[in-house]
């Protein structure tokens, strides 16, 4: 059982790594023709892919021994086990954490505009110093509702899960960053396709808000670090078509539903179970016995 979780565990991250360089290499092409909020349901493909792993395999006449990985782990499965589990549980331990540095910096009114928690999202206003005039606060409040309308705090409270799940692999951390990079500018383009002569104010806002500094894993935030300078997103609003139409949506969801199959595919098969030929019942004058004949499938290579 050990043997046959780590091995699970192994196969899923293979596929998953392989999904999230596919997502990091077409990002920017699809971005680019349909726009931001199609490019971003492309992370949808690592957690499908790596979940296809986990479905029932495909079974198949003299299929080779699905026992390979597990044979190649089974010598440090339970060592290898227990490192796994102490390391997600460091992550988890992590990012509630950080989460909870996040919450202080909230009731101290140092954090926001964010939105904060999963199954009850809350809106976080930055304090009313002054700072903001009342249409630069509406547009702040209409970036924060589309978060909690498009379910950006569940998918990024998923991503921090798959973190912790997938530690030990550093594209789980890449996929995690870039992806709540990607949501950012697909909520400001839902905003804009809804307020589309507000993107000098929009943009205005943006350079004025007080960028957080805090990591928040279970939420949604303006970040300003890393692989996504502010300068990007403010450059994504001088582009000022709109991608409409059902060819990037189409093509998201083939893209999708071929990750999945490859997922699935990437299982070794199990051989197709003996067949029952015969059952009948022979009394040649003393007890009754019952007589089952199984026709097992022939091995090439036996």
């Amino acid at each position: 059982m050990t043997t046959e979780v780590l091995s699970a565990i192994l196969r899923a991250n293979l596929v998953g790594a392989a999904a999230i360089l596919a997502v990091l290499l077409l990002r920017l092409p699809i971005r680019r023709l349909f726009g931001p909020e199609v490019a971003y349901w492309l992370w949808c493909a690592p957690p499908l892919a790596a979940f296809a792993t986990l479905l029932p395999p495909r079974t198949e006449d003299g299929a080779a021994a699905r026992n390979a990985l597990a044979a190649a782990v089974d010598p440090v499965s339970a060592p290898a086990l227990l490192a796994w589990t102490l390391g997600a549980a460091v992550v988890v331990t992590l990012l509630v954490r950080a989460q909870l540095r996040f919450m202080a910096s909230m009731h101290a009114g140092c954090g926001g505009p964010a939105v904060v928690g999963v199954i009850s999202p809350r809106i976080v206003m930055p304090a009313d110093d002054g700072t903001y005039d009342d249409e630069e606060r509406a547009l702040i409040r209409a970036h924060e509702r589309a978060h909690v309308s498009r379910q950006d705090p569940r998918a990024g409270a998923l991503a921090s899960l798959l973190q912790a799940l997938c530690w030990f692999n550093p594209l789980a951390h890449v996929a995690a960053h870039v992806m709540r990079l990607d949501q950012e500018l697909a909520c400001d383009a839902a905003v804009l396709r809804c307020r589309p002569s507000a993107r000098a104010l929009y943009a205005r806002t943006l350079l004025k808000t007080q960028l957080a500094s805090q990591a928040l894993p279970f939420g949604c935030y303006w970040p300003s670090r890393g692989l996504h300078p502010l300068e990007v997103r403010i450059g994504m609003m001088r582009d000022a078509r709109v991608h409409d139409g059902l060819v990037g949506p189409l093509l998201i969801a083939t893209t999708l539903a071929l990750c999945a199959y490859a997922g699935w595919r990437a299982q070794p098969p199990v051989p197709r179970p003996a067949a029952l030929v015969e059952h009948w019942r022979v009394n040649a004058g003393g007890p009754t016995m019952s007589v089952l004949l199984i026709d097992a499938p022939r091995q090439a290579d036996r």
